[in-house]
């Protein structure tokens, strides 16, 4: 019988829980981290997780990766690759949280949580997840957009995205890159997620487009992981090195953020109407407050 974790708003392992209570405070920003967030709309190379953890991740989603997996009615989106092309594949697929407990867990680790709700100034509650995978050699692209075109069935815009490398990510193996300061940009309009980096040009002015020349390549160890606003614009290039490019996606919302759709907010999903907070059973509240104010 296939198990849904989506009933457990804890975790259900130890993986990531902390002996000593206390134990949150380590991961608290500083000051400085969080005015670069505000001022840039993005901040990298914080520690998630440990080696341990990283390789318990990676043989979960090893078996996600097949697409024969038991438990594949519980994913909201499961595209193999989402690119169509078999010389550029792309892996994406939404709800491993249901699924495995080490990534089901990972949305309450006080790693994640601690700094999301700093970022974030107040409670936060999930929204959901994701995995983005490219091969060795024929990785494809994460093409350049904004989040929030995707979510406008959520309102306020009050959300945030935690990207975790599975593996070291660099440029030759197709890392997130970075717009600096276009979260300040208003919402553009959805041209794909996996086609080309140039289809965003038909909808950017002459000054977004002198932005876009200097894009900010975000380098990470395993186990590392940025934070971006949910208007940041952000894309990935190709792989075409001989390493893979795993990667799992937090994307959180503020305490109190409405439906703003009376169609499911995630496929498979009960309705929540428009205008009535999101909550229940597929969007837990996984940290009360900032822990100790907002910096340290």
């Amino acid at each position: 019988m296939v198990q849904d974790l989506s009933v457990h708003h804890r975790p259900v392992n130890s993986l990531f829980l902390a002996s000593d209570p206390r134990a949150g405070a380590e991961y608290t920003l500083c000051e400085e981290q969080i005015e670069f967030f505000h001022e840039y709309g993005y901040l990298k190379g914080v520690r998630i997780l440990s080696d341990e953890q990283v390789e318990v991740l990676r043989r979960e989603l090893a078996r996600l990766l097949d697409p024969q997996v038991e438990e594949r009615e519980l994913f909201y989106e499961y595209n193999s690759n989402e690119s169509g092309d078999p010389n550029h594949v792309l892996f994406h697929a939404l709800g491993a949280w249901r699924i495995a407990p080490g990534f089901h867990d990972l949305l309450w680790h006080p790693a994640f949580t601690v700094p999301a709700a700093q970022l974030l100034g107040g409670a936060v509650r999930f929204w959901h997840d994701q995995l983005f995978c490219k091969p060795a050699h024929h990785g494809g692209v994460v093409a350049w957009h904004q989040d929030y075109s995707y979510w406008t069935r959520t309102q306020p815009l009050a959300h945030l995205t935690c990207w975790i490398g599975l593996d070291d990510t660099t440029r030759e193996n197709g890392c997130m890159q970075y717009i600096a300061g276009s979260h300040r940009w208003p919402d553009l309009p959805i041209t794909g997620l996996a086609g080309d980096m140039d289809t965003i040009d038909a909808v950017l002015d002459n000054q977004q487009k002198r932005e876009f020349e200097h894009p900010v390549a975000v380098e990470l160890k395993k186990g590392e992981a940025s934070f971006h606003h949910p208007r940041l614009v952000h894309g990935s290039f190709p792989n075409h090195s001989d390493r893979s490019r795993r990667a799992t996606v937090i994307n959180v919302m503020k305490d109190g953020v409405r439906s703003a759709s009376n169609e499911p907010l995630l496929q498979g999903v009960p309705v929540i109407p428009s205008g009535q907070k999101i909550e229940g059973q597929f969007f837990p509240l996984l940290s009360e407050v900032p822990l100790h104010g907002l910096a340290k």
